[in-house]
């Protein structure tokens, strides 16, 4: 900050100087950075502390649960049975294989879907891009209902299908207009010399608009692989076949309604495997691909969303 000095020992801020940072923009002192550490310490304990019993309980003997009381804290008698049981061929096993598999082609069409619609709405020219912006910003505020849905999936045909685990759920309006707001960050005379060249809509999307989004589609296909992964409704009521279900239902039946996945309950009735490491197990199962992925998308999520959203 500069000053203008009147006379000795004293001084008044001149005009140019910058104006006073409140004091939250202040740096903090020896105690603030203490409280600091220790709210985010106790932050990070209160997501972990879970994660490791679910962890531990579940690569624990059922004499060590057991001893623990149901669950175990301090790992003893390392056991990988319970996974060995889960992924042997049973019913946990073919919904692990139906979750990854609707991930994979629902978050491709959506990212596919999603990145069209953006891109056409991005472009100031494009036929009737505000009548449809409009049209799809209306149907945040404003849902169909469950009912309306369902009749409309069952006329389709869709029940008891796939599909039903993917249309349904394809497009987040969200999604698509941070996209869009990110294409329109692209500079206009980019696009328009590729244009002079000759390049189509297609090729502008691929090769110049794409690659320099790269970030953002990163985080949105985070979002859409974590929703594909997380979801259970759609399976709860278009899908009356159990060997249909995906993990989410499975994890759901084993820790609301205690049923043991078909294929363990011998396993768990001999006495060898413990019911909690069951549980345990298929907790762990289900969260493993998402805490995967996440650190990979992590250096994304500033600049991808943060850019996105302001420019939208």
């Amino acid at each position: 900050m500069t000053a203008v000095m009147d006379k000795p020992g004293t001084s008044r801020p001149s005009r140019w100087s910058a104006p006073p940072r409140p004091p939250w923009e202040e740096t903090p002192g020896r105690a603030g950075l203490t409280v600091k550490g220790a709210a985010l310490g106790l932050a990070c304990l209160a997501v972990l502390f879970p994660l490791w019993i679910v962890v531990v309980t579940s690569v624990s003997s059922k004499e060590a649960i057991s001893d623990a009381g149901g669950l175990v804290i301090v790992p003893r008698d390392f056991t990988l049975i319970a996974y060995k049981e889960l992924l042997s061929g049973g019913q946990v096993t073919r919904a692990a294989v139906i979750s990854v598999l609707v991930t994979l082609v629902g978050t491709l069409f959506s990212m596919t879907v999603s990145i069209l619609c953006a891109y056409g709405l991005s472009r100031p020219g494009s036929l009737g891009h505000r009548l449809i912006l409009m049209v799809l910003m209306a149907t945040m505020f404003f849902g169909a209902g469950m009912i309306p849905t369902y009749l409309l999936v069952q006329t389709l045909g869709l029940t008891d299908s796939y599909l039903a685990l993917i249309l349904p759920s394809a497009i987040n309006i969200f999604n698509v207009l941070v996209l869009r707001g990110f294409f329109m960050g692209i500079s206009s005379e980019l696009i328009d010399s590729a244009r002079i060249d000759g390049a189509g809509d297609v090729r502008i999307l691929w090769q110049i608009v794409m690659p320099l989004s790269r970030a953002v589609i990163a985080v949105i296909t985070l979002f859409y692989a974590v929703g594909y992964w997380s979801a259970w409704f759609n399976a709860s009521i278009y899908l009356s076949d159990q060997n249909m279900m995906p993990l989410q239902n499975v994890l759901i039946q084993l820790v609301q309604k205690q049923e043991i996945p078909l294929g363990l309950g011998q396993v768990v009735k001999a006495g060898s495997l413990s019911r909690v490491s069951v549980q345990m197990a298929v907790m762990v199962l289900a969260l493993l691909p998402v805490a995967v992925l996440s650190p990979f998308v992590q250096k994304h999520f500033k600049k991808g969303m943060l850019t996105g959203a302001v420019k939208g």
